[in-house]
């Protein structure tokens, strides 16, 4: 299984995109800004979204993304995510006021875009793929994605936008394994009241929920505070010792 990040951060700026991670070329785990970094070649061939919630540096590429490839695909992009979350996306963004409704668009008898519910502990198979949906705690509905490759058993989970928890912990330790972890932490310790108030972790609180966890993978930060990301990420390492802590980038690519 491979792991490609287009947008790991919190913000945008020279250098910086906002969250999506490509596995395998054809799977994207959220649709931030990040996805502007694809070649045409590339988008086409996404077959499926798995969005975490609805916060815009989390869907940002979304709409562009049913815009571009409107008229080239074969099949619909086909889109899952939490029905509160589809909802949201629906009432606000593919509404004809901010953006045109893509799943009422046909080119050829094909739609642009097909919105695919998934509930809380549900597991879905994908071309030699399982995705599992893990409830979070955010300031609107929010889920993490557990991916597991079905021919070797390597997984990856990724922790969409959250603070202290424990549902992604017990999900996770029901598994035989955990060979990434891709995880938020969104703001440095003196930022601590605000990652409380916003729902996000700072590396005290990561490094508290970290000891839940049974398995000992690599782990990857992302969503950091543009301008901060060397020091939550040594703070964490600080907090965390012993474990593999690393501050993603755009463009890291890793094999499982």
């Amino acid at each position: 299984m491979k792991l490609r990040v287009l947008g790991c951060s919190g913000g945008v700026a020279a250098g910086l995109e906002t969250t999506s991670f490509l596995i395998d070329g054809d799977i994207l785990l959220d649709s931030g800004t990040g996805v502007a970094g694809l070649s045409m070649d590339e988008l086409l061939q996404i077959k499926d979204i798995f969005i975490t919630h609805s916060h815009l540096d989390h869907i940002a590429g979304l709409p562009l993304i049913a815009d571009t490839l409107f008229g080239n695909q074969v099949q619909p992009l086909r889109v899952h995510a939490h029905p509160v979350t589809i909802k949201a996306l629906m009432d606000h963004v593919f509404n004809w006021v901010i953006w045109p409704d893509f799943t009422e668009i046909e080119f050829k008898g094909v739609k642009a875009v097909e919105f695919i519910p998934m509930g809380h502990g549900e597991v879905i198979e994908i071309r030699g793929r399982s995705i599992e949906m893990i409830p979070v705690a955010h300031t609107v509905p929010c889920v993490a994605y557990r991916v597991e490759n079905l021919s070797n058993g390597k997984s990856l989970a990724f922790s969409g936008d959250t603070a202290t928890n424990d549902t992604l912990w017990e999900a996770l330790n029901k598994h035989g394994s955990l060979d990434m972890l891709l995880i938020e932490c969104g703001f440095p310790d003196s930022y601590e009241d605000i990652a409380e108030l916003s729902k996000h972790y700072c590396p005290k609180t990561l490094a508290e929920d970290l000891e839940k966890l049974k398995f000992d993978p690599p782990i990857g930060i992302s969503h950091l505070k543009p301008g901060h990301e060397a020091g939550i990420v040594w703070e964490i390492a600080e907090a965390f010792p012993g474990h593999n802590v690393l501050r993603l980038v755009n463009g890291d690519e890793f094999e499982l």
